[in-house]
């Protein structure tokens, strides 16, 4: 993978153009990447001034805390990004002043580079002590509106779990975005035709108007939001347009709702117990080109497992309450995927969360490829035949 590195990694070097850079994910077969010692889940580039003089920094984060290393530039920093690359991160997305570079490495170990320009110029922040890197600044007006911050743009310290939640959201969604217009899967809108993304059962919206703030500054975006309560659609609308945000709130269930178009994005999060199921019928059935679902409870394979009979020697993971509940969420969600990967979607099951600020912390990431996933049929069919369970999802899928 000799030129694409080393595109790549001029740019990362490139001190006076590098805006940020970004590794994430693991290639398939290999293990976790491992920095300074710690097995790493991403890791985030730029250069900063420091009184020693300008420095790359490298800011690589594990499961529960983010560890930072600055390095000169020269040598120093030509070595820190070349023990970079040689892990096995999946992703790489770089920008700098002038263009953005995303690197994929697909399942084979082929290395896929996707470049664009920039339009316009952009502000390249050098210092070192500034605040921490969010995609949504605190004091950003759709925050203030959702009574995440307060009117002095500080976010409340009884929302910190909630802001949280909707920056590690941004991530998911920038790069799982980012990586799949790069690859052709998601079309490229333009300002007569904007991507368009429906959050089914939206609430209050928080997820919806984030997104909107985040990926309207590089992209035209069109919003949905759907949810069952007529509070909810007038209480969003009226956020919306103290925003100035053009978006639609569709009253109605996951199920049945209504749109004029189909999206290109269908956001679920948690959507409680079948109606992640719902949601993730009503994607397929559009022919979304990317889906995010975080699922919420996982009563109904939990419930046919209580009288289901275990296959040996697998007994003990439903005899006790808590083990089976455990079960059921793990059994519930692979069906999810294999289904998924049945109707033509390369799925994967990330972390949303870190456990420590909520147990509801797994996101199901689709990709729709339209070619059925090796094998994805069978694997399904032999879930269901060893453990006797009729998932929601499924039946939605075969009722035609």
């Amino acid at each position: 993978m000799g030129d694409e590195l080393d595109r790549l990694r001029s740019s990362v070097l490139d001190a006076d153009g590098l805006v940020r850079a970004l590794a994430t994910g693991r290639r398939k077969g290999r293990p976790a990447p491992v920095v300074g010692g710690r097995e790493v889940r991403r890791v985030e580039l730029r250069v900063v001034d420091l009184k020693a003089g300008r420095h790359l920094q490298v800011v690589s984060y594990d499961a529960t805390q983010a560890h930072t290393t600055n390095h000169r530039l020269g040598e120093d920093a030509e070595a820190a990004v070349d023990a970079l690359l040689a892990q096995p991160f999946a992703n790489w997305h770089v920008d700098t002043t002038a263009e953005t570079l995303q690197l994929r490495v697909t399942k084979k170990g082929v290395p896929l580079l996707h470049t664009s320009g920039r339009a316009g110029t952009v502000e390249v922040s050098r210092e070192h002590d500034r605040a921490k890197d969010r995609l949504l600044p605190e004091d950003d007006p759709v925050l203030v509106a959702l009574g995440i911050s307060d009117a002095h743009g500080r976010v409340k310290p009884t929302r910190q779990a909630k802001y949280r939640q909707v920056e590690e959201f941004l991530r998911l969604l920038d790069a799982s975005l980012g990586e799949a217009i790069a690859q052709g899967q998601v079309r490229t809108p333009d300002a007569g035709d904007p991507l368009r993304i429906v959050d089914l059962g939206c609430g209050n919206a928080y997820l919806t108007f984030a997104a909107h703030a985040f990926l309207s500054r590089r992209l035209p975006v069109r919003m949905t939001g759907v949810d069952v309560k007529q509070q909810s659609a007038d209480h969003n609308s009226r956020v919306a347009a103290s925003l100035g945000i053009d978006a639609d709130f569709v009253v109605g269930s996951i199920a049945d709702a209504q749109l004029d178009r189909a999206p290109d994005v269908v956001l679920a999060l948690h959507a409680c117990d079948t109606a992640t199921d719902d949601a993730l019928d009503r994607a397929v059935g559009w022919g979304a080109s990317l889906v995010l679902a975080a699922p919420c409870c996982h009563h109904d394979i939990a419930a046919q497992l209580r009288t289901a009979e275990a296959p040996e020697p697998y007994a003990m993971l439903t005899r006790h309450g808590i083990l089976r509940e455990r079960f059921a969420d793990t059994l519930t969600d692979a069906l999810r995927a294999s289904l998924l990967r049945r109707e033509g979607y390369r799925v994967d099951v990330v972390e949303f969360v870190e456990s420590a600020h909520t147990p509801r912390n797994t996101l199901i990431r689709a990709v729709r490829t339209g070619a059925p996933g090796a094998d994805a049929a069978r694997e399904y069919d032999d879930l269901l035949a060893t453990w006797g369970v009729r998932p929601r999802l499924g039946e939605l899928l075969d009722r035609a």
